[in-house]
């Protein structure tokens, strides 16, 4: 015994040392040759000769969780290593250990201790959640219950299916019946398990016009059952909710458990809301599915209990044909799956238990009476008040009017924008607290709403009340910008208009914000393709400006995916701010910045086009220079001696270009133009330059970038003139204006 009792308490141990090693995120390798030895391991490999132990092996472990961690971090994503694992998951996770420890016991020792497993959390489970006289079936699999209970029902029904299989079913198909609010893909999925065609699948619609819209038609399922039992058919069962998975609805169970006691159906119930049956007052509603034949519970999620398994509760009489379905089974082993849940159950307590449901569900009540008062947001479950999923939605309709701008600017496309601003809503408060558990649903009759479901994330995220409160503190201040910006839409779309062809704007229903424009390229004569290039330079440049610009409002590229490139992203605005303004910044800059870099391409352009046709004259003037002078004055020593026994009278010319000459966009109307290149205007140096040597010297007047004074220097410069005395030189020189001029000697 003692021995046993070591064993058990080595395996505790190991636990809670290997939670400690990866659970502790701020734990730091031993320098950076541990890292990095850790790091070649995560290379897929050949298995090493020799074994490691326990604490290298864990090490590895935490070393591949918080890695995968940061690189998600890297990418501006929430930390999803592990959750966040208290006392209580701790015991659940020791389940799993002990499991594994208990299987090897002896087949005696093991079968009794198994039975005892089962039969306490059968028990507890049946009297927590009001459901007497039932058994359980524990899987990992939330749907597997739903599948054993559906042959148990084929079983129950088709009294030749155990030994003929399925070719009973051909001569009556069987029919099985699900909410339209079911979560996607289960019927499938319950088909495909069973081996049942799809056409053995009927959806009910939920109510249209009175009810609930995620509400099973009662009056529906009766008029398809009748028909399908005229068709030859024999309807087996029906899958109702208690919570829909979106919106948290509860279909009327009393209505629905008469109509399968009436055509002998096997009714099974599922959802969240079936969680509150633990609490003292329940509502009718939820209370009904006490009566039903079957209900799968998830007890893991609704306490916080990491890697439990799901429960599904059912009422039969026949243990054979329970045991036929597979609900039941003679392997210890199996039983153990309850074993996890055994211990956290007991951990917790009945009052531990119920006091988690119990502050799941204040939470929502919280959060569902402050909503009320908070302006412009629609309640989507107001018609049942006591349900723990609070469904609600930003609404122009309700707060039209309340901001600037034109009312009637959220018309155009209004649901595809609305969910599109919901959907920032709900990333936004889940952002900015993280604790509420908050998230998004897509739902086909009301779009997109932003969902509060305590008992999927309290107990995990530990919420609490005041973190309902700073979740509608954030609300009170979003939905504010949310309505001025839908308001101020409409302006936007017309400001923008007012300004084509400068600006176009740019219609995404996709974007949660005041809208998108585009700044086109106004230059003549270029291709589709240079188009595109000078528009998407432009509009780069034009967003950098934007964004530094001292203001509150986002400018951005936009969502990942959009049909239009090249454009600029409005983001969310207040009411106080000035539409027509804005716009008009936007068109100003764009202006700016296209004037600027056609500016510059010119002027870059004409100087290159200037300093080539120096270069040229400099090339002509030298090979001037060695006709003039001779072959034999070019050679270092016989030139000198040449020179200094005959000197030469040097006659050539300098040379001078005009950067302002050719300055079509700043020029005078009637102003005159030069007959030489629109790019430069060649002119003698003066005396003093070619006697002091080769000089390039470049003298750009200040009031360059004023246009009159470009074009009167323009205008002034004369084509080139070789003077033939040094007296022409000088007169040439006295008409040459200053300071518009670069000297190019050729000396």
């Amino acid at each position: 015994m003692m021995m046993v009792d070591a064993a058990l308490a080595q395996v505790g141990k190991n636990l809670s040392e290997a939670m400690r090693i990866l659970g502790d995120g701020q734990m730091e390798a031993d320098a950076g040759t541990e890292s990095r030895r850790l790091s070649r391991t995560i290379i897929p490999g050949p298995l090493q000769g020799d074994g490691q132990d326990v604490t290298t092996i864990l090490h590895l472990v935490h070393h591949l969780i918080y890695e995968e961690e940061d690189e998600e971090e890297g990418k501006d994503k929430p930390s999803q290593a592990m959750q966040n694992v208290g006392e209580q998951g701790h015991m659940a996770l020791l389940g799993h250990s002990l499991a594994a420890y208990i299987s090897v016991l002896g087949r005696e020792r093991l079968r009794k201790l198994t039975t005892r497993i089962l039969s306490d959390t059968t028990l507890w489970l049946c009297r927590i959640f009001r459901y007497e006289s039932g058994s359980a079936y524990f899987h990992e699999d939330d749907r597997d219950g739903l599948v054993k209970v559906c042959r148990l029902a084929i079983n129950a029904r088709y009294e030749d299916y155990t030994t003929e299989g399925y070719a009973v079913l051909s001569s009556t198909q069987p029919v099985i019946y699900q909410s339209a609010s079911c979560r996607p893909g289960l019927g499938q999925h319950l088909c495909s398990q069973l081996g049942l065609p799809l056409s053995s699948l009927c959806t009910v619609p939920c109510n249209t016009i009175f009810g609930s819209q995620h509400q099973m038609d009662v009056a529906l399922l009766d008029k398809l059952i009748k028909e399908d039992i005229e068709a030859g058919k024999l309807p087996l069962l029906l899958i109702a909710n208690a919570g829909t998975p979106g919106a948290g609805h509860t279909d009327k169970l009393g209505r629905l458990k008469e109509l399968c006691d009436q055509h002998s159906i096997w009714l099974h119930v599922e959802g969240v809301n079936l969680a509150t049956l633990a609490l003292a007052q329940v509502t009718s509603a939820v209370m009904a599915a006490t009566r039903c034949d079957s209900m799968t519970l998830t007890p893991g999620r609704w306490l916080g209990l990491p890697a439990v398994t799901a429960v599904t509760l059912y009422r039969h009489e026949d243990p054979a044909l329970s045991l036929a379905a597979g609900l039941t089974s003679s392997q210890p082993v199996e039983k153990l799956r309850a074993l996890p849940l055994w211990l956290s159950l007991q951990h917790l307590g009945h009052n531990g238990i119920i006091e988690k449901i119990r502050h799941a569900a204040a939470l929502s009540q919280q959060l569902l009476l402050k909503l009320k008062s908070v302006a412009c947001i629609r309640i989507s479950v107001e018609e049942e008040p006591n349900s723990p999923v609070v469904l609600f939605k930003f609404s122009q309709e309700l707060c039209a009017g309340s901001s600037g701008g034109s009312v009637d600017g959220f018309c155009a496309g209004e649901k595809e924008v609305l969910d599109t601003f919901n959907r920032w809503l709900g990333d936004q408060l889940a952002q900015l607290v993280p604790s509420s558990g908050v998230d998004v649903v897509e739902l086909e009759d009301e779009g997109t709403c932003v969902r509060f479901s305590p008992l999927l994330t309290a107990a995990v995220l530990g919420t609490q009340q005041e973190d309902v409160d700073e979740l509608v503190q954030k609300l009170l201040e979003l939905v504010p910008m949310m309505s001025s910006t839908m308001s101020l839409r409409q302006d936007f779309r017309e400001e923008t208009h007012r300004r084509a062809p400068l600006l176009t704007y740019i219609e995404e229903l996709s974007w949660p914000g005041l809208g998108a424009v585009r700044y086109e390229s106004q230059a003549e004569g270029l291709d589709e393709s240079r188009r595109k290039e000078e528009v998407k330079k432009i509009n780069n440049a034009l967003l950098t400006k934007l964004q530094e610009l001292d203001t509150d409002i986002i400018f951005s590229t936009g969502p990942e995916f959009v049909a239009e490139e090249d454009c600029i992203f409005v983001g969310m605005v207040t009411d106080d701010i000035d539409v027509s303004e804005l716009v008009e910044t936007i068109s100003a800059l764009g202006t700016d910045i296209e004037e600027s870099g056609r500016l510059l391409e010119n002027m870059t352009e004409r100087v290159r086009k200037g300093i080539l046709e120096a270069e040229l004259q400099l090339q002509r003037a030298n090979e001037e220079k060695l006709i003039e002078e001779g072959m034999l004055r070019q050679l270092p020593l016989v030139g000198s001696v040449l020179n200094w026994f005959s000197p030469v009278e040097s006659s050539i010319k300098g040379r001078t270009f005009n950067l302002a000459a050719g300055q079509r966009l700043f020029r005078r109307p009637g102003a005159g133009s030069d007959s030489m290149s629109e790019t430069s205007s060649i002119g003698p140096a003066d005396e003093t330059s070619r006697e002091e040597g080769t000089t390039v010297s470049t003298n750009i007047h200040s009031s360059m970038s004023q246009p009159e004074t470009l074009g009167q220097a323009a205008s002034d410069v004369r084509p080139p003139n070789i003077p033939g005395t040094p007296e022409q030189a000088e007169a040439e020189e006295e008409r040459q204006p200053e300071g518009q001029e670069v000297d190019l000697s050729g000396r």
